[in-house]
Formats: structure tokens, sequence, C-alpha cells
């Protein structure tokens, strides 16, 4: 089983288990 995450223009597929370094986003409140 894995995920496709679509963050910060990127993609990443993320399989269980696996760790990840998703870069840290600016947020508009």
């Amino acid at each position: 089983m894995y995920a496709i995450i679509a963050t910060g223009g990127k993609q990443y597929k993320v399989a269980e288990g696996d760790i990840i370094k998703v870069e840290k986003l600016g947020v508009e409140a």
C-alpha cells in the first residue's frame, strides 16, 4: 500500500513505514 502526496508543488510517493521530509509551507490566513 502506498500513497501519493502532493504538497508544495511536488509529489511524493510514500509507502507504509517510509519517512519523508517535506518542506515547510507558508500558510496564508
